[in-house]
């Protein structure tokens, strides 16, 4: 299979070569981690680092299924460190092994050792990993194509607009891209999903009701862009004849946010400078994982591009808050090393009445912070008492200058 460029990571694990930290990929299954380790190996290879100096283990095959102990972990790794050279460690999903922090700091503290890992629950770096490395890692938080990436890999002429179309009725997975049937891509979607469900949250986690977990996700799934809370949800759910309580719920989707299926964005009060308790949003982390479970929602074209901005907001290193301003909502707050940068996203503004609603809660801010207004209409740019509308796929294909 073609191994499609992830520049962005790339560099990163680039830059941060040699240096005394534990290099920590994270992200959901199939994000392309185990790639981007390949991609990085080769980046060495052709600097000078021989094959003896790179230890690659991959805890999914079987090859190593020995090894899925702390203690062996570290025999076996022990065992092929060249003393003079600088030895690069690779130890891919990592969770599947009992008490592996205890590998990870034993290999880390070894002379001219560089550690890497990656792992698809978020518990890789809670607790006894946290605790034991505190300040000697470095996460990189990775997620699947976004759509220029997608973009540039695609080997079809077709118009921009038609490769979102694709993008958004596929999957933004890596693998989906060589996958051109409808039956072989529901079935690799479906192979991806049962895995996350039953590997990363219902074993993980220890949950007993596998049927109801499912109902929670297809909600989710079918609620992006809506606040959602766990008595919310448990009341839908028990409408509809499935009794189970708010805290269930909540001990579900923390499984689910866990595993990187799903993303929480907080409320704040822009007016009260304060994050609120209650009224979160979630965001799925691929639309065709959404689409498998609930069909192709057209008519959610919307929410579709409000998740598909969130994704995007995370993936350029800020934080994102739900906007509160008075009685309006403000889709996006960023704060990222520019600053703070308001977003509000819809289909189309073309209606005036629209374009109206879209912009009142920008226009109640009343800082100088920049605002955006990101559309899919096909308009040139334009501004609004200083909001700056543009086409969302031009912004998700570049970042555009203040």
């Amino acid at each position: 299979m073609h191994m499609i460029a992830r520049d962005e990571y790339l560099q990163k694990l680039i830059d941060l070569r040699d240096t005394d930290l534990i290099k920590v990929v994270t992200g959901i299954r199939r994000c392309g981690k185990s790639t981007l380790f390949k991609l990085y190996q080769d980046y060495l290879k052709s600097n000078g680092v021989s094959n003896e100096q790179i230890i690659s283990i991959n805890f999914e095959d079987l090859a190593y299924e020995e090894l899925l102990n702390y203690r062996s972990i570290y025999d076996h790794v022990k065992s092929r460190l060249i003393s003079e050279k600088m030895n690069y460690v690779f130890l891919d999903e990592i969770q599947a092994v009992d008490q592996f922090q205890k590998a990870a700091d034993s290999l880390y503290i070894q002379d001219n050792v560089d550690l890497y890992i990656t792992g698809s629950n978020a518990s890789l770096l809670s607790g006894d990993l946290a605790t034991l490395l505190s300040g000697r890692y470095v996460e990189i938080a990775m997620m699947p194509l976004s759509f220029k990436e997608y973009v540039s890999a695609q080997t079809d002429k077709s118009s921009i607009s038609e490769l979102y179309s694709k993008y958004r009725k596929n999957s933004s997975f890596p693998g989906a891209i060589e996958i051109s049937s409808h039956g072989k891509l529901r079935e690799y979607l479906s192979g991806i999903y049962n895995t996350i469900v039953l590997k990363d949250i219902v074993a993980r986690y220890n949950i007993q009701d596998v049927s109801m977990l499912d109902s929670i996700i297809r909600f989710m799934f079918d609620n992006i862009g809506n606040v959602c809370s766990s008595r919310k949800i448990a009341g839908a759910l028990a409408s509809s004849g499935r009794k189970v309580s708010a805290n269930t719920v909540e001990r579900y989707l923390s499984a689910m946010t866990s595993s990187y299926i799903l993303y929480q964005a907080r409320r704040y009060d822009l007016k009260g400078k304060q994050y609120l308790a209650s009224g979160e949003k979630y965001y799925v982390a691929d639309i065709g994982l959404r689409n498998y479970l609930l069909g192709d929602k057209a008519a959610d074209l919307g929410h579709i591009l409000e998740n598909i901005v969130f994704l995007e907001l995370l993936r350029r290193g800020n934080d994102v808050y739900i906007g509160k301003v008075g009685n309006s909502e403000v889709d996006f707050i960023a704060v990222g090393e520019e600053g703070t940068v308001y977003y509000q996203v819809a289909a189309t503004v073309r209606e005036e009445s629209t374009l109206n609603r879209e912009l009142a809660s920008l226009n109640m801010i009343q800082d100088h912070n920049p605002k955006y207004l990101l559309t899919l209409d096909d308009d040139p740019p334009m501004f609004h008492n200083g909001i700056r509308q543009i086409n969302a796929l031009d912004w998700l294909l570049s970042r555009p200058q203040d």
